[in-house]
């Protein structure tokens, strides 16, 4: 009787395993469905990408451009064929971008199409993943449609600036500087340190370094302005909550000559200092940092990254002439005189993005109401929910309006 009952029950659950797994199987067929059905939906908008992003043209472009690259006597003018190259080489990764994506698309619908005929549901994972991955190319190429600045697509000088407070505003700057660098280094960007100060105790007072890649500039314009920060101050006895302000300045490298601005020699006063850091055979003991103050406009630029004063003193005027283009581009001006060095208030009221840690977790932009609680991520990096958000209000003139 025992035997009987035992297998009768052995029986039942080998019956429900069938069930289970055929029900299980039934489901993920219909995910493959749904799939199937999501990209069939977002196929026209890589044909509206290829539009915004202007495929057919830098087809068209690139032919243009591999022809000139092919001519004789193409390299002796090493000047005008550098930039030709330059040019040629950022179509072709749009292009190849956009083909990616395609081909990306193309190989999720098989997947999909394969499975169903098939009623095999073993891909099911690699077509959730790919289609994730698929929504961020997309996500990130539509971003790119929103960079048409002029200088959008040109490398980025990035300065850091602590406020008043010291140690406290020093600490924060570093911060700061800690995470724009993990999001240049996140998305395979490079960066060259200009300047670096170190605080008194612990921290930064100013640093600049040079974000290099392209749409540089395009995504990291969002960033320029004022931060505070609100946590318990680790340099306070009595673990008081602390409000700290640092600011961020971005402006785009330039290097096209034919820009017209004029630095007249007797306009510039010139200091020069021992470098900072972590010292060596060179550095600490000459006086090889440059730092050049522009008299008319009382622009300051440093720079100390190469042990020879006169290469960082040219690196100095290439900031400080972009950092006067600029200015004069963006508000207009007809003449250098008219421009006058940034003063941003570093202070309550100015900032454009608060980071609580304190007593709740939050950070959040007062331009366009952009926020994450994960305040960690944020520091560690994870910007491209702010930029994002920044671009897509610049281009709807969608802007949170302060009450």
């Amino acid at each position: 009787m025992r035997l009987f009952l035992f297998t009768e029950w052995r029986f039942s659950c080998i019956i429900w395993q069938i069930n289970f797994g055929s029900v299980v199987k039934t489901m993920a067929m219909i995910e493959f469905d749904e799939y199937k059905v999501k990209l069939t939906n977002i196929r026209p908008k890589l044909g509206e990408l290829a539009n915004s992003l202007g495929i057919e043209s830098c087809n068209e472009e690139l032919e243009r451009l591999h022809a000139q690259i092919e001519s004789d006597g193409f390299w002796d003018n090493q000047e005008v064929s550098q930039k030709i190259m330059k040019q040629a080489r950022l179509m072709e990764t749009k292009v190849e971008h956009y083909n990616k994506m395609c081909s990306h698309w193309d190989d999720l619908m098989t997947i999909c199409e394969m499975a169903i005929e098939e009623n095999d549901d073993s891909m099911l994972q690699e077509l959730t993943d790919g289609y994730a991955q698929l929504e961020q190319q997309m996500e990130a190429a539509r971003l790119e449609t929103l960079l048409s600045g002029e200088y959008d697509n040109n490398n980025a000088i990035v300065s850091f600036q602590a406020g008043a407070g010291g140690t406290e505003a020093q600490d924060w700057a570093s911060m700061l500087y800690r995470m724009y660098t993990h999001w240049v280094e996140s998305h395979d960007l490079t960066y060259k340190i200009l300047d670096y100060l170190d605080g008194d105790e612990a921290g930064i007072k100013s640093a600049s370094i040079l974000v290099e890649g392209p749409n540089a500039y395009g995504l990291l314009k969002s960033e320029n302005g004022v931060h505070r920060l609100v946590r318990v101050s680790p340099f306070d006895a009595n673990a008081r909550r602390q409000t700290s302000f640092a600011a961020v300045e971005v402006i785009p490298e330039i290097t096209d000559d034919s820009k017209d601005v004029e630095i007249r020699p007797e306009d510039i006063e010139m200091q020069v200092y021992r470098s900072s850091g972590a010292g060596g055979q060179h550095i600490n003991k000459t006086s090889s940092a440059v730092r050049l103050i522009h008299k008319p406009t009382g622009i300051v630029v440093s720079c100390q990254t190469q042990r020879d004063q006169f290469q960082n003193r040219e690196t100095c005027m290439r900031m400080l002439r972009s950092k006067l283009i600029e200015i004069k581009e963006r508000e207009h001006l007809d003449k250098i005189s008219d421009i006058k060095g940034a003063q941003l208030k570093i202070e309550w009221g100015s900032q454009i993005r608060n980071y609580v840690f304190m007593p709740y977790t939050l950070a959040k932009d007062t331009r366009t109401g952009y926020e994450m609680t994960n305040i960690n991520a944020v520091m560690d990096g994870d910007l491209d929910g702010f930029i994002n958000a920044y671009l897509t209000c610049a281009a709807t003139g969608t802007w949170v309006t302060k009450s």
